[in-house]
């Protein structure tokens, strides 16, 4: 498993944590984002992830920006991504189960870091349930 992250400033401490978090269970990650707190352009960094989930480079993805909107746009921009902006347990959960999900969008400035690394834990954890929601993913991309 190959999980592709990238960040802006307000997500540079949460994304390092979520990093050794992966890998300590062995999982290879592709790090685009920013390592500092200097302020940066959100797109500079989940354009990358976006193309590597898209290009299978990476099995899925995360992102992390203040508020997790402008990185799931971003990333929504790019054919056969499905980033979902979640802040709870639940969103994480039905955006796999029902929506198949393989970007986790994370708003840094409305979860603790403890829920962000519960919901990536989660997130990867979680299998697609295919069935009915498989044509509704189908009709996603164009």
């Amino acid at each position: 498993m190959v999980i592709a992250i990238g960040n802006d400033h307000a997500g540079t401490e949460y994304k390092l944590e979520i990093i050794k978090q992966l890998k300590n269970k062995g999982i290879e990650v592709l790090n685009f984002g920013t390592d500092t707190n200097d302020s940066m352009d959100y797109p500079d960094s989940i354009h990358p992830v976006a193309s590597a989930v898209e290009n299978k480079e990476a099995t899925s993805g995360i992102i992390i920006c203040g508020s997790g909107n402008g990185a799931q746009m971003t990333a929504n921009k790019h054919q056969g991504i499905r980033a979902a902006l979640c802040w709870n347990n639940e969103l994480v959960e039905l955006a796999r189960l029902h929506n198949d999900a393989n970007i986790l969008a994370i708003p840094a400035r409305f979860v603790s870091l403890q829920q962000a690394l519960g919901f990536v834990s989660l997130f990867l954890n979680t299998d697609f349930e295919g069935g009915r929601h498989q044509t509704r993913v189908e009709k996603i991309s164009f």
